[in-house]
C-alpha cells in the first residue's frame, strides 16, 4: 500500500522574528518541506516508537535539525537513528567508512549505513526491532549516483521484511523536477551508484523515488510520502526560500549540484575532480594535462550553459594531493541550457584524446565493486567508456539515452506527486 499526504499548491509564508535564529530577517514566500508538514501534524506518528534515517542537512527552515525537532514534537520514543554515507554530521569524505555512534543531541544510538563492506549499506537484522515507523528525511540532489536514495531504497526493503511503516518526509529536487538526462542501468551494471531504475539525472524527489522503488521492487510495504507544500516541478532550490545546507562535504553549493551529474564521472578516472579544493566538481585536472589545449577543445564543442577557464590547482587531499594539477574550471552561466551528463562525457573524451597514454580509468574498487569499471557503474552501461576508448562519436549514445528517458517518463504515472 502506498499513500501520499500533505500535497498542497499554495506557497507558505512564514514570518521570521529577526533574532538571528534562522539566519534570515525577512518574511518570505517559501516551500514547506515534508519535515515541517509532519511537525504540524504529529498525530501521523502518534505515540508509536520511531526511527529516523537522516543527516545533518535535514533541517527546518529555521535550521533546527530534524532529529531534535521531531524528538520534541512526537510523543513516541526515538529508538534509533540511521545515517547515510558521510555520517550523521556529514564530516566523512567520499567512500570513507563510518562507524556506529551515539548521537550527542538526542542520546539515540546511530547505526551507520556506510561502513567497510557492501553488507553495511542496509539495516542489519535486529536494527528495526522495537520500531513501528521509520521516518526518512535525506536531502537528495537529483542524481542517480548520489548515494542517499540508494540508502533509502535499502531501508525500504528492510522495513518491508520487518513490517515497519515508512514515512518519507519529502523535499524539493534542488535542480528541478523536469530535466532528465542519461541512460538507464543495464544488467550487470547495478551497484550502490546505479541501484535505482532511473536516468542519471532523474528529475524526481526522494518521495517519488520511494514510490518508484516500491513498485519496481514489488515491496509489500506501508509507505506514505509527506509531501512538500508550495513546490512545483520547474522550481530550483534557490527559489524555494529554504536555506542550502551542504548535504555532503563536496556539495557546497547549488551550482555544484547542477554540475554534479556529469562532473562526477571524473571519479571513474585517475584525474582529480577537484576534491581537496574549494571547488569540487568545478575543477578537473591532473599534472600531465595541457590546460590551454583542453579548454580550446571544450570551447570548440559549443556546449551550452557552461564556460571554461584554464586552471591550475593543488588538491590538499584525494587524487594528486599536494601536486599542482593543470586542467579546467567550469563556470555555470545558464543552468537551463546545461546538459551535465553530456558535458562530463565530452570532457572525458577530450582528456582521453589529448593524451591516451597518460589518461587512465580508475583501477581501485568503486563503491565496493571491483569487476565492473567505475564509468560503467556511473553511466549504467559500458557504452560511454567504449565510445571514448575507440574514438566513436558520443552523439548517437546521447540520442539513444534520450529515447530511454522518454520511455522512462511514460512509466511515471502514479509516481509524480507535483505539477
Amino acid at each position: 500500500m502506498d499513500r501520499s499526504i500533505g500535497i498542497g499548491i499554495g506557497i507558505g509564508k512564514r514570518a521570521v522574528d529577526g533574532t538571528g535564529r534562522s539566519g534570515y530577517d525577512r518574511t518570505v514566500a517559501r516551500v514547506i518541506p515534508g519535515l515541517e508538514v509532519l511537525l504540524e501534524s504529529p498525530a501521523l506518528v502518534g505515540d508509536r516508537p520511531w526511527a529516523l534515517l537522516a543527516n545533518h542537512a535535514a533541517v527546518t527552515a529555521s535550521l533546527d535539525p530534524a532529529r531534535t525537532a521531531l524528538a520534541s514534537a512526537l510523543r513516541g520514543p526515538l529508538v534509533r537513528l540511521f545515517a547515510p554515507e558521510h555520517g550523521l554530521d556529514g564530516v566523512a569524505q567520499d567512500m570513507e567508512a563510518v562507524g556506529d555512534e551515539r548521537d550527542p543531541l538526542t542520546g539515540a544510538p546511530v547505526r551507520s549505513l556506510y561502513g567497510r563492506s557492501a553488507e553495511t549499506l542496509r539495516p542489519r537484522p535486529g536494527d528495526l526491532e522495537g520500531v513501528d515507523v521509520l521516518l526518512v528525511d535525506l536531502p537528495d540532489i537529483g542524481s542517480r549516483h548520489y548515494t542517499f536514495a540508494a540508502t533509502m531504497e535499502s531501508a525500504l526493503a528492510a522495513c518491508a521484511s520487518s513490517g515497519v511503516e515508512v514515512l518519507v518526509l519529502d523535499r524539493p529536487n534542488p535542480v528541478n523536477g523536469v530535466d532528465r538526462e542519461g541512460g538507464l542501468v543495464a544488467p550487470g551494471c547495478e551497484s550502490f551508484v546505479s541501484q535505482l531504475p532511473v536516468p542519471v539525472r532523474h528529475g524526481l524527489t526522494l518521495g517519488e523515488l520511494a514510490l518508484l522503488a516500491q513498485r519496481a521492487r514489488r515491496l509489500e510495504l506501508e509507505l506514505e510520502v509527506v509531501c512538500c507544500r508550495g513546490w512545483s516541478r520547474r522550481t530550483w532550490w534557490d527559489s524555494t526560500g529554504l536555506p542550502w545546507v551542504p548535504p555532503s562535504p563536496n556539495m557546497p553549493t547549488l551550482e555544484t549540484a547542477a554540475l554534479y551529474p556529469g562532473l562526477c564521472l571524473v571519479e571513474a578516472t585517475t584525474l582529480s575532480e577537484g576534491r581537496g579544493t574549494t571547488r569540487p566538481f568545478h575543477l578537473v585536472g591532473a599534472p600531465w594535462v595541457d590546460a590551454e589545449r583542453l579548454v580550446d577543445r571544450l570551447r570548440d564543442l559549443g556546449l551550452g550553459g557552461v564556460a571554461f577557464r584554464p586552471a591550475r590547482f593543488r588538491p590538499m587531499f584525494g587524487k594528486h594531493a599536494g601536486q599542482v594539477c593543470h586542467g579546467v574550471e567550469h563556470h555555470l552561466v545558464d543552468r537551463h541550457a546545461l546538459r551535465p551528463v553530456s558535458l562530463g562525457l565530452h570532457l572525458l573524451k577530450a582528456l582521453h584524446d589529448q593524451d591516451p597514454a597518460r589518461f587512465a580509468w580508475r583501477a581501485e574498487a568503486y563503491e565496493f565493486v571491483t569487476e565492473v569499471p567505475a564509468l560503467d557503474l556511473l553511466t549504467g552501461s559500458g557504452d560511454a567508456r567504449r565510445a571514448i576508448e575507440t574514438g566513436a562519436p558520443l552523439e548517437p549514445l546521447f540520442e539513444r539515452w534520450q529515447a530511454e528517458v522518454a520511455e522512462f517518463e511514460g512509466t511515471l504515472e502514479g509516481v509524480l506527486l507535483y505539477t
